[in-house]
C-alpha cells in the first residue's frame, strides 16, 4: 500500500477516534460525579454513626458512674455500720472494764483491811511467842531442877530414844515391805514361768549320741579289721576315733571325745558295711565324703535354728557351732534342742516382762555355744562360749547372758537373768535329762555330807540337780568374815573328794534374827 492510501485511511479514522474520546470523557465525568455523591453519603452516614456511638458511650459512662457511685455509697454504709458495731463493742467493753476496776478497787480495800488485821495478829503472836518462850524457859529450869539434868543432856537422851524408836520402826517397815515384795515376786515369777512353759509346749528331748554300730554278723568284724589290721588302722587314722572290737556280739564300739568325729566315723562305718567294699582306699574316700556331708548337715542345722527363732545377722562360724550342738548331749539331753528351747522360753519371758525379746532369744540360743568346743578348749563352757561370741562380734548384752548363766560372771541385765532361768527350766523338765538314779542320789548325799563335816554348819541343801549347794550356818559360831573362808574350804573339799560334771556353786548363808513380843 502506498502512502496516499495510508493517509486516506487515517483521515477517515480521525472523526471516529475523536467521537470516542469525547464519549469516554463524558462517561468519566459522569462516573466521577456519582462517586463524589456516594462519598458524600458515606461521610454523612459515618458522621451520624459516630454521633450515635458518642451518645451511647456517654449514656454508658453515665450508667457506670452511677453504679460505681452506688457501690461506693453501699460500701461506705457497710463500713459505717461495722464501725458502729465496733464502737458499740468498745463502749460495752469499756463499761465492763469500769465495773471490773470498781470490783478490783473494792477487793483491794478488803485486802488492805485484811493486811492490817494480819499485822495486828502478827504483833499479838510475837507477844504470845515471847510469853511462851518465857514459860518454856521457866519450865526447863524447873525440869532441870527436878531431874538434875541440864538441857543439852536431856536433849541428847531424847534424841537417842527417838532414833532408837525410828530404827525399830524402819526395820519393821523394811521387813514388811521385803516380805511383801518377795511374796509378790515369787507369785509373779511362778506365773510367768508357768505361762512360758504352757505357751512353748515343746516335746522333751532325751537322746544319747550313738557310739555303737550294729553288724550284720560277727564275720564282718574280721573284714573291718582287715589283713594285719590295715583296715581298722586306716579307719582310725581317717576319723580320729578309736574302734573297739571285743566280744560284744555283732557290734563295734566307737570311742572318741569329739562327737562330730564320732558321728563321721559311725556314718562312714555304716556305709562301708552296707557297701561291702572295705579297704584303705575305699575307707578314705567314704570318710572324706561323709565328713563333707556332716559339715553340710551341721550348717543346715545351725541355719534352721537361726531361721526358726528369727535371730538375724549371725556370724557363719557361730551358725556352724550351733549346728555342732546337734551331736552334743548333757545327761542325755541334746544340747541343740535344749538351746532352741531355752531361746523360746527366754523370748516368751522377755515379752511378758517387756524387755528386749531379740536379745533374750539370741542369748538363750547361744548360751551353751561353748559346749560345741569344750572338749578342745580348757575352761567352763560358759566362759568359752563368752569368748567365742565376743570373737565373732556379739553385743555386750548377749555376751553377758552367755557368760553369766552359771554364775561365773555378774549379771548386768534382766535378759541375762532370763537366760539362767530358762536354762534351769529346760534342764528340769521331767525326763529331759537322764542320769543313773543311784549315782545321782549318792552325789547329792555326798555333797551334803561334805558340807556338814565343817564346824558351824546348821543345814545344807543340794539344789539344781546337784549343781549348787546352799549352806546355812550358825550366826553365833560363824562370823561374816569367816563365811568366805568356809565357802572356799567346802569348794576345795568337794573338788578333792567328789566326781561330778561341770561345776558346783557353793553358797553360804548366815542369818541373824531379832525377835520381840508385843504384850
Amino acid at each position: 500500500m502506498d502512502m496516499s492510501a495510508i493517509i486516506f485511511v487515517l483521515v477517515g479514522l480521525l472523526p471516529g477516534a475523536f467521537a470516542g474520546y469525547v464519549y469516554h470523557k463524558n462517561v468519566s465525568a459522569k462516573n466521577l460525579g456519582e462517586a463524589k455523591g456516594t462519598a458524600e453519603d458515606l461521610v454523612h452516614r459515618a458522621k451520624q454513626e459516630a454521633a450515635a456511638l458518642k451518645r451511647d458511650a456517654e449514656v454508658e459512662s453515665k450508667d457506670l458512674m452511677l453504679r460505681a457511685r452506688q457501690e461506693v455509697e453501699k460500701e461506705a454504709q457497710e463500713r459505717k455500720k461495722e464501725l458502729n458495731q465496733i464502737e458499740n463493742r468498745l463502749l460495752s467493753k469499756e463499761g465492763n472494764l469500769d465495773k471490773k476496776i470498781e470490783v478490783l478497787d473494792a477487793k483491794d480495800e478488803k485486802l488492805q483491811e485484811k493486811e492490817r488485821q494480819v499485822q495486828q495478829r502478827e504483833g499479838l503472836l510475837v507477844e504470845k511467842e515471847k510469853e511462851i518462850g518465857r514459860l518454856i524457859e521457866r519450865q526447863q529450869q524447873e525440869l532441870e531442877r527436878i531431874s538434875g539434868l541440864n538441857g543439852e543432856t536431856a536433849k541428847q537422851l531424847l534424841m537417842e530414844q527417838m532414833l532408837e524408836e525410828a530404827r525399830l520402826d524402819s526395820a519393821k517397815l523394811a521387813k514388811a515391805i521385803e516380805d511383801e515384795a518377795v511374796e509378790n515376786a515369787d507369785r509373779k515369777a511362778k506365773r510367768l514361768i508357768a505361762t512360758a512353759i504352757c505357751r512353748l509346749s515343746s516335746e522333751t528331748v532325751s537322746e544319747m549320741t550313738v557310739s555303737v554300730v550294729d553288724l550284720p554278723n560277727d564275720e564282718m568284724k574280721g573284714r573291718i579289721i582287715g589283713r594285719e589290721g590295715r583296715n581298722i588302722r586306716a579307719l582310725e587314722n581317717a576319723t580320729g576315733i578309736d574302734l573297739i572290737i571285743d566280744d560284744t556280739p555283732e557290734a563295734v564300739i566307737l570311742s572318741g571325745y569329739d562327737p562330730v568325729r564320732r558321728e563321721v566315723a559311725r556314718l562312714s562305718l555304716e556305709k562301708l558295711i552296707g557297701d561291702g567294699r572295705i579297704h584303705p582306699a575305699r575307707i578314705e574316700e567314704v570318710v572324706e565324703k561323709t565328713r563333707k556331708e556332716v559339715d553340710k548337715q551341721i550348717k543346715e542345722y545351725g541355719e534352721n535354728a537361726v531361721y526358726d527363732l528369727g535371730v538375724n545377722s549371725v556370724h557363719p562360724e557361730i551358725i556352724k557351732l550351733i549346728g555342732r550342738l546337734k551331736y552334743r548331749t548333757s545327761y542325755g539331753q541334746n544340747i541343740y534342742h535344749h538351746s532352741i528351747e531355752v531361746a523360746n522360753i527366754c523370748g516368751i519371758l522377755a515379752a511378758e516382762l517387756g524387755v528386749n525379746v531379740q536379745v533374750a532369744k539370741r542369748a538363750g540360743l547361744l548360751h551353751d555355744i561353748g559346749k560345741a568346743v569344750d572338749h578342745e578348749v580348757e575352761g567352763s563352757h560358759a566362759i568359752i562360749g563368752y569368748e567365742l561370741a565376743k570373737k565373732y562380734g556379739e553385743k555386750p548384752a548377749v555376751l553377758n547372758g552367755i557368760g553369766a548363766h552359771h554364775g561365773e560372771m555378774e549379771m548386768e541385765s534382766v535378759e541375762a537373768m532370763l537366760v539362767q532361768a530358762a536354762d534351769a527350766i529346760s534342764a528340769a523338765r521331767p525326763g529331759a535329762r537322764r542320769e543313773v538314779l543311784e549315782n545321782y542320789l549318792k552325789r547329792l548325799e555326798k555333797l551334803e555330807e561334805i558340807a556338814h563335816s565343817f564346824e558351824g554348819v546348821e543345814r545344807s541343801f543340794a539344789i539344781q540337780a546337784g549343781r549348787e549347794i546352799r549352806i546355812a550356818v550358825k550366826s553365833e559360831a560363824i562370823s561374816d568374815a569367816q563365811m568366805y573362808n568356809l565357802s572356799r574350804d567346802i569348794a576345795k573339799k568337794i573338788e578333792s573328794e567328789l566326781t561330778y560334771p561341770g561345776q558346783i556353786k557353793v553358797t553360804v548363808i548366815r542369818e541373824t534374827r531379832a525377835v520381840e513380843f508385843a504384850r
